[in-house]
């Protein structure tokens, strides 16, 4: 497992906390925070060390382009990964970018599953035994559609719709048609078939600046200057090694 995370979750104690699960991570680091370096790495990333354990940074400048305008960013990021021949530097730094794909799993879970309705135990342990309900059946429904995708090779699993294996998932309940398996297990099943009939087109390269709510409403503030849309760009990974 590989976790992604923002900057506020690379202090050396949680670093290492998150490290001893086992998995292995991918968390942003302020840019001005100060790392001994330790060795180069042929793709541009170096070695340093938190907390006594052995970390590789990678720092890279992000130009992306619309037709409003080129936008550029400085990225560091810390790894556990730290072997630069398997993981380059250029791969993790574009791996990086899913880490926005949290915001579709909320919209998932509070839009698709719940459909916008708030939880209906009265009791922390009634609201404990639901939410751990909510997120099994997200788990669940996640698990057939990347066995769908996984099905067939160089599929990416962004193409598969959240909302047809829930609806596919409930359809079997409510029915409760094809519930009985036969002794030869199908991991596609009903929903992957489902899935895979209904691929969603590939993801384009997208820009959105992220926009600050009003402290006194929920709905984004009004005005001539807001701009609302979402652009298709392209992107530039610059890696930057840091002076002797």
């Amino acid at each position: 497992m590989l976790l992604l995370a923002d900057r506020n979750y690379a202090a050396a104690e949680l670093f290492n906390t998150l490290a001893a699960t086992g998995a292995h991570l991918l968390i942003r680091c302020k840019a001005n925070r100060k790392l001994p370096l330790i060795g180069r790495h042929h793709d541009g990333s170096w070695q340093t060390i938190i907390a006594g354990r052995p970390i590789r940074v990678i720092e890279a400048r992000i130009a992306v382009k619309t037709s409003n305008g080129v936008t550029t960013s400085d990225y560091r990021l810390l790894t556990t990964l730290l072997n630069p021949h398997t993981h380059p530097a250029a791969q993790l730094i574009t791996l990086y970018h899913q880490r926005w794909e949290i915001e579709t799993a909320y919209l998932e879970l509070k839009s698709s599953i719940l459909g916008g309705r708030v939880l209906r135990a009265r009791t922390p342990q009634g609201i404990d035994q639901e939410i751990h309900a909510l997120l099994v059946t997200y788990q669940l429904l996640r698990t057939a559609m990347v066995d769908a995708t996984d099905s067939r090779p160089g599929l990416d699993p962004d193409r598969a719709s959240f909302t047809t294996a829930l609806n596919t998932a409930r359809d079997q309940l409510i029915h409760a048609a094809g519930i009985i398996t036969d002794t030869a297990i199908d991991l596609i099943g009903t929903i992957g078939a489902n899935i895979l009939n209904n691929l969603l087109p590939e993801r384009r390269i997208r820009i959105k600046t992220r926009m600050i709510k009003r402290s006194n409403s929920k709905y984004q503030a009004r005005g001539p200057n807001i701009d609302r849309r979402s652009y298709q760009a392209t992107t530039r990974i610059d890696i930057i090694s840091p002076d002797p």
